[in-house]
């Protein structure tokens, strides 16, 4: 069969460690197209992987004509950009969070429908290997009905992350909307949801700007969320843990407490209430430091190959982007939010 011609959007860090490298190594897969307004950074991949570098999304959907994209630009451009896309038949991967409002998700999802093609979005915490353990544990029931948790997710800010460090996007409110709520906030919306199997129904959120200078994106949340199973937790992101990553989810349960991303041996460790300690190595989460492959990749190339449901769909991350969304009304209006 003829290999799928991908085109990746936005050159930055996501891209070159997670996108371009896994989609280069997927026999499925035709590199054909680079595109970032800094022409140097795709044409740089351009020579590496072939394809050809663009500094302009719209010329390079009309010459390229690409099969599939990747769209990992700064979170304002991600729903037109989509969108457009998507209008010129082309599959759309797009990084979190989809849409910086409601609406701009709801658009993604129908222009996708109305094109027939496919639409995911890349919350890879739902590939990592003990977040599938932690699930597969939490389905056998050992372990009763969760009752409260804790999800978190934090590191010292996309300065240290992204190619253009302190002068990054991340940080200018106009492209990047919301901070450490958009970058890590919604990974923990999305793995609750997708943990519990259950929504989010009610939302009380702290966000705001701590420590970083200069910029008036929030670093720092920390919001309470109520399931409509009736289990209630915290759900915590933060762009100012200096000393290290925190990726971390605690969940109790009637039987016992399952820590998962806790301890850098035991990546799941379930500790029952009669007194059995279970621990589980089943691989690492990735951290900016040291990238594994996040499985999303495979996962938007095996769906168009085989004409599957993408695992994540628009509809998944749109749930997800709401429960962020409602943390920061919560904050604008001092009150609880309630999710339909």
């Amino acid at each position: 069969m003829s290999k799928i011609k991908v085109a990746v959007v936005g050159c930055g860090s996501i891209s070159k460690y997670r996108h371009i490298p896994e989609y280069a190594a997927n026999p499925n897969v035709e590199l054909v197209a680079f595109v970032d307004p800094v022409i140097e950074r795709a044409e740089q991949f351009a020579s590496q992987h072939g394809g050809k570098a663009y500094a302009d999304f719209e010329t390079m959907l009309a010459e390229a004509k690409p099969q599939a994209v990747s769209v990992c630009t700064p979170n304002y451009l991600h729903a037109p950009m989509s969108i457009a896309a998507a209008n010129a038949g082309a599959h759309v991967l797009v990084e979190k969070p989809m849409a910086v409002t409601d609406e701009e998700a709801a658009a993604m999802i129908e222009a996708a429908a109305k094109n027939g093609v496919k639409l995911m979005v890349g919350h890879n915490q739902r590939f990592f290997p003990p977040h599938v353990k932690a699930k597969e544990i939490l389905k056998s029931g050992v372990l009763g009905r969760v009752l409260t948790f804790r999800t978190s997710f934090g590191h010292p800010g996309p300065d240290a992350w992204s190619v253009d460090g302190a002068d990054s996007w991340f940080f200018r409110k106009p492209e990047a909307i919301m901070g450490a709520m958009g970058d890590l906030g919604v990974h923990k919306s999305d793995l609750i949801r997708w943990l519990l199997e259950d929504e989010v129904t009610e939302v009380a959120g702290f966000v705001g700007t701590q420590h970083k200078q200069g910029t008036d994106v929030d670093d720092n949340a920390a919001v309470l969320l109520r399931m409509k199973g009736g289990a209630m937790g915290t759900l915590v992101a933060s762009w100012t843990y200096y000393k290290g990553e925190d990726n971390s989810t605690m969940l109790w349960c009637e039987n016992g407490i399952m820590k998962i991303g806790t301890d850098e041996n035991d990546q799941v460790i379930v500790e029952l209430r009669n007194g059995t300690v279970e621990k589980y190595k089943v691989g690492a989460i990735s951290t900016n430091e040291k990238q594994l492959s996040s499985g999303v990749i495979d996962a938007f190339v095996d769906a168009i190959v085989n004409d599957t449901a993408v695992p994540i769909p628009g509809e998944e991350g749109r749930k997800s982007l709401q429960v962020i969304l409602s943390a920061f009304d919560s904050q604008a209006s001092g009150r609880f939010v309630q999710l339909n």
